[in-house]
């Protein structure tokens, strides 16, 4: 188990650069996680089938098991912890590569270690309780607090970071979103306007919440941004 105070958030830093690992994980017990490390891939997938994380930092170049594929083995088992990506690659494809296998997050190396601390705080409190349970659009229901998402009597599965697209658009149906503002709130990142990564997640949560089952819920207005509808007919 992570060392530390009940009731601290629990962090798993995956890291092969041991002097950059032992640097963070000395910070953030500073800031107040319990935090445990793994210096490859696959033992930290040992770790995280093991024990249970309020986050993970994921570097992607590591031996054994790469953080694309261990970020990719933990979705696929249904494992929703929020993935902070870490990497020295900052293209764009790389960046859209890693959010597209499920991270959350992504920052480019070399980094700021406050930026990095406040990101982290905030998907902890993304994935945490909130105040108002439920929100509904028609027969389309999310809960916040459990992270599901149905429609009628079908579960749907969403990644985290659909579900905190779909979380932000429920929250204010019937009003145009920009992608300014969905940038800003849902991804935590310095992503410019010119990024298609909200098209992309807009797409993936059109393929899940509508075309199964004939609605049009998630409208595009041009050169605005996005509307949900909560009839969605």
């Amino acid at each position: 188990m992570p060392t530390g105070a009940p009731g601290l958030p629990r962090v798993l830093v995956v890291e092969d650069e041991q002097a950059l690992a032992d640097a963070l994980a000395e910070g953030l017990r500073q800031d107040g996680f319990c935090v445990r490390a793994a210096g490859d891939g696959l033992q930290a997938l040992d770790l995280s089938r093991s024990d249970r994380f309020d986050v993970i930092v994921l570097d992607l170049m590591l031996p054994g098991l790469s953080g694309l594929d261990l970020c990719a083995r933990l979705r696929s088992t249904g494992d929703g912890t929020p993935v902070l990506v870490l990497t020295a690659r900052t293209a764009e494809r790389d960046q859209l590569r890693a959010l597209a296998t499920g991270a959350d997050d992504f920052l480019p190396k070399p980094f700021s270690y406050r930026v990095l601390l406040a990101r982290l705080r905030a998907l902890v409190r993304r994935t945490g309780p909130q105040t108002a349970a439920v929100l509904t659009a028609g027969d389309l229901v999310i809960d916040r607090r459990s992270r599901r998402c149905r429609r009628g009597d079908t579960d749907i599965e969403l990644t985290p970071r659909e579900f905190s697209l779909l979380e932000l658009l429920m929250s204010r149906p019937g009003e145009v979103v920009s992608k300014r503002f969905a940038l800003d709130e849902v991804w935590d990142i310095a992503l410019g306007e010119e990024s298609n990564v909200l098209e992309v997640y807009i797409g993936y949560l059109r393929r899940k919440i509508d075309v199964p089952f004939g609605r049009r819920t998630i409208s595009t207005v041009r050169g605005a941004g996005y509307r949900l509808d909560p009839d969605g007919r």
